[in-house]
């Protein structure tokens, strides 16, 4: 499993530890990823992702699954998420 957020995706950086003689070692900076379930309203059904702890607030402020996904650039989502709005795309338009 990559350790990528499928909303955002948010990776690792790569950067150093500094010790205090300033010794310098390479380091990784992990994304906090959560698994989470997400209700999508247009489907009715919960939607299991992992997605980082800023992805889920960037979700609730934008009022939920549906329109985070609405508003989110394609090459930006995971596969899963892809599939996932696409399927919420097309009951929005057979409810409209």
């Amino acid at each position: 499993m990559s350790r990528r957020c499928e909303l955002t995706g948010k990776g690792p950086l790569s950067g150093y530890h500094s010790s205090h003689a300033n010794n310098k070692t390479k380091r990784r900076y992990l994304p906090n990823l959560q698994d989470v379930t997400l209700q999508s309203e247009a489907l009715g059904r919960g939607i299991k992702l992992r997605i980082t702890s800023a992805a889920l607030r960037s979700v609730d402020h934008r009022g939920g699954l549906d329109a985070f996904l609405a508003k989110a650039k394609d090459d930006e989502l995971s596969p899963n998420a892809l599939k996932v709005k696409k399927e919420i795309a097309r009951a929005q338009a057979a409810n409209a």
